[in-house]
């Protein structure tokens, strides 16, 4: 089966064909490419992907992936990261196979298509060539051939006239002679060039055009082959990375199989246990006995009105803590300042003093609607006053409940154990240099690292400190860990004096105040002293916190927060409630205007009887606390 037996004068036919053969190729190189785009593409989808739900560094969502299923998600992204990557190594194997492959034979096939169909129009041009030589010397020697015919015609007619002279019959049968003569002659050159044209006739349809079309057959054999070969390596590149993208998918699965459970519900326990113990049962109130007075109404209203209040202490249960707190301690907990008091202004000139923080004064709302809101709030935390005032957390995570605080602590003390580790480990590092130098002076001065170990050792020791301050903090909670039923019961012990305006605000706020807005279980003796008309009205009707004394405005304040009070500068107001710790103090101008004021603004004048009352009040129920117990 050969092309140039079969397809002898198929030469066109075979011309068309090949180019089409080279246009297939072509196309299938252009699939290819397409393809290699759209892998690229899918794996920068699912890169992109990947990196979007990654968490964010220094995010709260970094603690969220200590979790083991948020963990396995993790590793279904990095997977998810990887399969991206061998799509692209899909896409760079078939472009360097496939695509650069085909497109440099493609080129060398058209060059030898080109030759090959050149030859063939060369030999085509020279048989035609040979047959237009044959044609004129057949069309020669039938001319010769009439007019020797016509000249022998031509002397017999002059030879059979009578009147025709002798020399016109002589010169008439040499013409004749000369007429057989050429064309003898044109008889023999065109046998010689029939002769010719039928041996290239033969060379050329037998010989020069099988061989021209037998190349062009193997060519064209060999580009099937080599599509047949290209599209064998198109699948194979994808099936060389599917071990890989098996593994991918196994570690999936391995990550979807390493969920627990049990494990995420403990650290559930672990990030928001409070150590607190649930509050005890409530006493039952049996409100048919009329309760006794301790105080005369004239008593009970000259106090509110010289603005004084009678501390009663009683053996009751710390159960009930929300419903006796006072309505004026509650929205002084809930309507103080949420930002740091401003500086005072460089002079007392009116235009000189800064406004503070600006934001719109809001009404206040129901106290009911405050009071759900108060309740319904997130854990219960220590001191609520800190919280709104916007105060920052205090260095030993007092703030914290115990478990809380403790974990805290635990990180501290571990980040500064390996920070004394570094530091260590780097002073080390610079002894063993300083022996070297001093062993081979040729290498360096000794004496250059001298103030770096200095330096380094001061840091040491400086770190040793802060973790014996910070273990210290953490032995105090773990020796208090076990004592949660008391620590349950007063809600949060007494803390220790720190350096943070936080701790004391809150240790202020929970063992005594001057505005008469004590403890939550000093709040509920004073109201259980009360008879129960007595204490709708006083639930009803806000008391006003007695006068512990009067403060003088040094410069004028326009109080735009909320909770706050506008002074002007020179102006005597009354002190309810002094600063605790976080630069505010309560004033009033009066029965209906009150608020805080920086305490830097003002001068305080305090009342030694209202600084005895405080003292009295915290003693008697620290003595009723300890009764309980």
């Amino acid at each position: 089966m050969s092309w140039g037996t079969e397809l002898w004068d198929q030469f066109d036919n075979l011309e068309k064909h090949t180019q089409w053969g080279i246009d297939v190729l072509e196309k299938f190189i252009k699939f290819v490419k397409e393809r290699t785009e759209i892998e690229l593409s899918y794996a920068k989808q699912l890169r992109n992907l990947s990196k979007k739900y990654q968490p964010k560094k220094n995010s709260k969502e970094e603690e969220e992936y200590r979790y083991t299923s948020t963990r396995a998600f993790l590793a279904t992204l990095n997977e998810m990261n990887d399969y991206a990557g061998q799509h692209e190594v899909i896409s760079e194997n078939m472009t360097s196979l496939i695509t650069g492959e085909l497109t440099r034979y493609v080129q060398e096939l058209k060059q030898e298509r080109k030759s090959h169909f050149h030859d063939g129009r060369k030999a085509q041009q020279h048989i035609e060539t040979c047959w237009k030589q044959l044609e004129a010397s057949k069309r020669r020697f039938e001319r010769d051939c009439k007019e020797a015919d016509r000249a022998q015609q031509y002397f017999e007619k002059m030879d059979a006239d009578i009147n025709v002279t002798k020399a016109d019959v002589e010169k008439a049968r040499q013409q004749a002679q000369l007429r057989h003569q050429m064309a003898e002659d044109s008889k023999a050159e065109y046998s010689s060039t029939l002769q010719k044209f039928n041996s290239e006739q033969h060379d050329h349809y037998y010989t020069h055009i099988p061989n021209i079309f037998q190349k062009i057959q193997e060519m064209e054999e060999r580009r099937i082959v080599r599509i047949g070969e290209s599209m064998k390596t198109f699948a194979e590149v994808d099936r060389q990375v599917i071990p890989i993208i098996g593994k991918c998918l196994d570690e999936i699965t391995k990550a979807a199989e390493s969920i627990d459970h049990k494990n995420d519900s403990q650290l559930v326990i672990e990030a928001f246990k409070s150590g607190f113990e649930p509050p005890g049962d409530i006493d039952f109130e049996d409100f048919t006995q009329p309760m006794k007075r301790t105080v005369s109404e004239s008593s009970l209203s000259n106090s509110r009105g010289d603005g004084k209040s009678e501390l009663k202490f009683g053996g009751k249960s710390k159960g009930k803590l929300w419903p006796f707190i006072k309505k004026n301690k509650l929205m002084s907990l809930l309507t103080s300042p949420h930002q740091p008091p401003p500086p005072p202004p460089a002079s007392a000139s009116p235009s000189a003093v800064p406004n503070g923080p600006q934001s719109p004064k809001q009404q206040k709302e129901p106290l009911s609607h405050r009071f759900n809101e108060f309740m319904t709030s997130k854990p219960k935390i220590h001191c609520f006053r800190s919280l709104k005032r916007g105060g920052a957390g205090p260095e030993d995570f007092s703030h914290l409940p115990p478990e809380q605080r403790r974990k805290k602590l635990q990180q501290k003390v571990d980040e500064l154990n390996k920070d004394i580790q570094k530091e260590m480990d780097q002073r080390d590092a610079l002894t063993k240099m300083k022996d070297v130098y001093i062993k081979n002076p040729q290498m360096g001065d000794a004496a250059s690292v001298d103030h770096r170990l200095a330096e380094l050792g001061q840091n040491i020791e400086k770190l040793r400190l802060e973790a014996q301050k910070f273990e210290g903090w953490l032995a105090e909670v773990e020796g208090r860990l076990p004592m949660r039923n008391e620590q349950a019961r007063r809600q949060s012990g007494l803390y220790e004096a720190q350096n943070t305006s936080a701790v004391n605000s809150c240790a202020q706020d929970r063992e005594s105040s001057p505005d008469g807005s004590y403890t939550e279980e000093q709040s509920q003796e004073t109201e259980m002293k009360v008879p129960a008309t007595d204490f709708d009205d006083e639930f009803d009707d806000e008391e006003p916190l007695p006068t512990i004394g009067t403060c003088k405005a040094l410069y004028t304040f326009e109080g735009q927060n909320e909770g706050t009070i506008s002074v002007a500068e020179g102006e005597m107001l009354y002190v309810i409630e002094e600063d605790k710790g976080d630069g505010w103090t309560r004033i009033r101008r009066n029965e209906d205007e009150e608020g805080y004021v920086p305490t830097s603004y003002v001068e305080v004048y305090l009342d030694k009887n209202a600084k005895g009352l405080r003292v009295l009040g915290v003693k008697q129920a620290a003595s009723s606390n300890s009764e309980e117990n």
